[in-house]
C-alpha cells in the first residue's frame, strides 16, 4: 500500500515562504503519484476562493494557482477547514470547484489512518 501525504497549511500571505513550501510539497507529491490531501487552514483559507491564489506572489516560486491545480489534477483532495471558513464568511458555494469544506474530525481520521505521513506548515 502506498503512503498518503496529508499537508496542512496554516500560513498565507502572512508567511509566504512557509505557504509556498506547503503547496510545492503537495503538488510535487501529487505529480509523483502520491495520494495527497491538502488542508487549507488559517490564512491559507483565502486560497479556496476563486482568484485569491493568483494574488499571491513570492519571487522564485511557482505560481500558487498552478500548484493548487497540480494537486487537484493529480487526484488529490483540497479541503478548507470548517471553522476557518466560518470565521471568514466563506461557504461551500464560494469555493473553487474541487474544494470541500470539512472539520477537525475529518482531518483527524485522515491523519490517523495507516500509511499516512502528515506535515503541517
Amino acid at each position: 500500500m502506498q503512503k498518503k501525504l496529508v499537508v496542512k497549511v496554516t500560513a498565507g500571505a502572512d508567511a509566504p515562504e512557509r505557504c509556498s513550501q506547503a503547496f510545492t510539497v503537495a503538488s510535487v507529491a501529487a505529480a509523483s503519484g502520491v495520494p495527497v490531501s491538502l488542508w487549507l487552514t488559517g490564512e491559507s483559507a483565502w486560497f479556496a476562493l476563486p482568484g485569491r491564489a493568483a494574488e499571491f506572489e513570492l519571487p522564485h516560486s511557482a505560481p500558487l494557482p498552478d500548484l493548487l491545480d497540480a494537486v487537484l489534477a493529480g487526484g488529490g483532495t483540497v479541503t478548507l477547514c470548517t471553522q476557518c471558513a466560518a470565521r471568514r464568511g466563506i461557504v461551500q458555494d464560494d469555493v473553487l470547484a474541487g474544494v470541500r469544506i470539512a472539520g477537525a474530525q475529518v482531518f483527524v481520521s485522515e491523519i490517523m489512518a495507516d500509511e499516512v505521513q502528515a506535515l503541517v506548515y
